[in-house]
């Protein structure tokens, strides 16, 4: 039976949207595990747009959908149009994109919360007992929408260095469990259905990261 998995998108670059490699990494594994995939998106400003060149934000400003259509090819929905009963699983995958547009992670920390739609899709998943996978920075959203849910986002010491430092110990703080995972691992909370893999939060090779994400891809379509 064909699993129908639902990808959220946050834009289209590290630094202000979904990390590419790591959206490219779950539609190859899924496309060959057979899954139907749909892609979504918020329909909104992005928080700001970044020069990726440089680290720095610009004058400019996106819209969320359009730069997700960047990695979609097009084929990308308005979030506020999903329909949950319509698929098997959801997929986030990382990128700064999740702490400032999906959230404001980014901007207040410990005291942020989550786009209403987002928050939206990941009560009514979880309510239906439908697996959600989510890789890189984006389990803090399973973090406030999920209360006490279980999750990775690496090496306890490595998160504390790398860019999103902290995040593991605000995860603890707010009541989860984080368990430390290797880049090729992921990390399944049986109880919640939520599958997380850490990605580019480790300072891993590309493959390693695409490996990780393959075995999150396969956890979530096993419990799909």
């Amino acid at each position: 039976m064909v699993k129908r998995v639902a990808v959220i998108l946050s834009g289209c670059g590290v630094y202000d949207g979904t990390e590419i490699h790591e959206a490219s990494a779950v539609l190859v594994h899924l496309s060959r595990a057979g899954a139907k995939v749909q892609m979504f998106a918020p329909n909104a400003d992005q928080m700001h747009t970044v020069n990726h060149c440089e680290g720095k934000p610009t004058e400019e400003k996106r819209n969320i959908l359009q730069e997700s259509a960047r990695i979609a090819r097009g084929a990308v929905t308005d979030l506020a149009k999903l329909d949950v009963a319509a698929f098997d699983a959801a997929i986030i995958p990382g990128g700064f994109g999740v702490a400032k547009n999906l959230s404001d992670w980014a901007v207040k920390g410990k005291e942020y919360t989550i786009q209403p739609d987002v928050e939206k899709l990941i009560k009514a998943f979880h309510k239906a007992g439908k697996p959600l996978g989510m890789c890189c920075i984006s389990p803090v959203l399973a973090a406030k929408a999920l209360p006490g849910c279980e999750l990775t986002v690496g090496q306890d010491k490595e998160c504390e260095k790398w860019p999103y430092a902290g995040t593991a110990s605000v995860m603890k703080e707010m009541g989860c469990k984080h368990v430390n995972k290797n880049v090729g691992e992921a990390h399944v909370d049986v109880k919640n259905k939520l599958v997380t893999t850490c990605a580019f939060m480790c300072n891993a090779p590309y493959h390693e990261v695409f490996d990780g994400v393959g075995a999150m891809v396969k956890e979530v379509l096993k419990l799909a």
